[in-house]
């Protein structure tokens, strides 16, 4: 039986301490979390997620294991590249974006694509539509992906 599984995708240093809140929430509920597997905010959200007590999945786009941050527990090398922003958000039941670029946008229209529901913390990319919602906080932001569960 697969436990709880959220994404969380971003990137940007400005973005650090609030996905290291969600992070941290998500693993104090009981969910591993899943990234990219590599730093800035998604090795923040590893890392915080680990002192919490959580279990971590990067998805890493080359094809060696040592290129994930310290805090993945578990690392999947794919040797595709950008492609591999599909994996992250395939292996999340929910995804929660933290600030982010270009590859934050590709891997939100991937979850969707797959009915994912995604939960961008704010401020973040201004998408509206089905199965996107909003968070003013990180805690609201695990609130509104765990309810989709």
């Amino acid at each position: 039986m697969v436990g709880t599984q959220v994404s969380v995708i971003g990137s940007g240093k400005e973005n650090e301490a609030r996905a290291e809140e969600v992070g941290r929430l998500l693993a104090g509920r009981g969910c591993t979390v899943v990234t990219g597997g590599l730093g800035e905010v998604i090795a923040v959200a590893s890392r915080r997620a680990k002192s919490a007590g959580g279990t971590t999945i990067g998805v890493l786009p080359g094809e060696r294991l040592a290129e994930a941050n310290e805090w993945v527990d578990y690392a999947v090398a794919t040797g595709i590249g950008h492609a591999r922003n599909l994996a992250v958000v395939a292996s999340g039941q929910a995804v929660i974006a933290v600030g982010g670029s270009w590859g934050t946008l590709a891997e939100i229209a991937f979850a969707r694509r797959l009915g994912r529901p995604v939960v961008v913390l704010e401020p973040g990319w201004q998408l509206e539509g089905d199965g996107i919602e909003r968070a003013e906080s990180p805690e609201h932001a695990v609130d509104l992906a765990l309810a989709h569960l």
